[in-house]
């Protein structure tokens, strides 16, 4: 194998000057800091494109605690929950928009803020349209379909002048920081190898997940992407190919998409990390292996609980909500004008190797190069 250990290939690289100062900042004075914001300054005002169920259970209530922004519209296709959303967070009717009328937000001064949190199918019109409004941009991830898709929508907001930042919450969580400023400062030697693997069963089987029109895939676009940042990550590399085979239990179920994927990433010097990925299986464990310890995440990727150890050291479960740091942080990036951490950039790195996964699954696993 070669090594092919270049400057290209390191995430510190890629990620310099795209939030690197954050690892600069203690672990324990992390959620203090990206909560701070300017003393006396106007909370931004945040529109929730989708009432699902991450809006409704996640992101609205991480709206409500936050410190430098609040919800200021909501965009749904349901009559009905226009009716309970302005009764329960008080918004106004002139806020409320729905999929065919939601390029009228361009006029709503209220709204500095569209957070994209639609089937993955619709995340690239509607990050461009919220882009061509003028609208500062959060999408759930994947940012898109393909790495080609995630072109277009950086290169729509570039033009536009506005940010756009994915929402990889983990990326602000106390415990995963552990784990990337070790990957970065190496206090138990080189990494020797990573594991980690996300997993649910999925029980309806009329969702839209199960359907490719809408999710665009399987557990690789839903929560495969979360096993590709935490080596990324961990690791502060970038990968150079990848090996990824796919098998089904119940191909009527999983007739359009994926069920369950196992792959390899090859890293610069040899690294080498496994993963799988699954609707019909549990794991949520992120794992690395140093020359001198060990680091395990158990459960990694939650929404609270991410606890587990670094070394002899015992990484204790924060009571932070990660959703509130994400968005936290992004309008502190966009108030001093400074790229984030979790900006468009890191969405397409991950999409390129997501369509070298694919790529790799249709040739029976050969090795693809990112």
């Amino acid at each position: 194998m070669k090594n092919n250990n270049k400057k290209q290939t390191s995430r510190r690289n890629f990620v310099k000057g795209v939030g690197a100062s954050m690892m600069s900042i203690g672990v324990s004075s992390f959620a203090t800091s990206v909560m701070a914001t300017t003393p006396n300054s106007k909370k931004l005002g945040v529109a929730l494109v989708g009432l699902g169920n991450y809006a409704t259970n996640q992101l609205a209530p991480a709206l409500a605690v936050s410190n430098s922004a609040y919800l200021a519209g909501i965009v749904t296709g349901t009559p009905a929950k226009e009716i309970v959303w302005s009764n329960k967070y008080g918004i106004d009717p002139s806020h409320i928009y729905n999929y065919q009328n939601f390029d009228k937000i361009i006029s709503d001064k209220a709204i500095d803020i569209v957070y994209i949190v639609l089937p993955n199918s619709m995340h690239k019109e509607f990050v461009i349209r919220a882009a061509k409004a003028g609208k500062h941009v959060i999408t759930e991830k994947p940012m898109g379909l393909t790495a080609a898709e995630c072109e277009e929508m950086i290169a729509a907001c570039d033009n536009a002048g506005v940010k756009l930042s994915v929402g990889y919450r983990l990326q602000f969580e106390p415990n995963t920081l552990e784990i990337e400023k070790a990957g970065k400062e190496l206090p138990l030697g080189p990494i020797k190898h990573v594991r980690s693997d996300f997993s649910f069963t999925i029980g309806n089987p009329k969702q839209w997940r199960l359907k490719k029109e809408l999710s665009g895939g399987g557990p690789i676009m839903d929560i495969g992407i979360y096993c590709i940042q935490a080596a990324r990550y961990a690791t502060g590399l970038e990968p150079i190919a990848v090996r990824a085979v796919e098998y089904k239990t119940d191909p009527v179920k999983f007739n359009s998409v994926e069920e369950t994927v196992m792959w390899q990433m090859e890293f610069p010097g040899g690294l080498i990390s496994n993963h799988t990925t699954s609707y019909a299986m549990s794991a949520n464990e992120l794992y690395i292996s140093y020359e001198k310890g060990k680091a395990r995440l158990e459960p990694a990727y939650s929404y609270n609980g991410v606890a587990g150890n670094l070394g002899k050291r015992q990484l204790l479960p924060h009571k932070v909500n990660q959703q509130t740091l994400q968005i936290d942080d992004f309008v502190e990036c966009i108030r001093q004008n400074s790229p984030s951490k979790v900006s468009g950039l890191e969405g397409l790195q991950d999409m390129k190797i997501v369509d070298a996964m694919y790529k790799s699954i249709a040739l029976d696993g050969k090795r693809v190069e990112v």
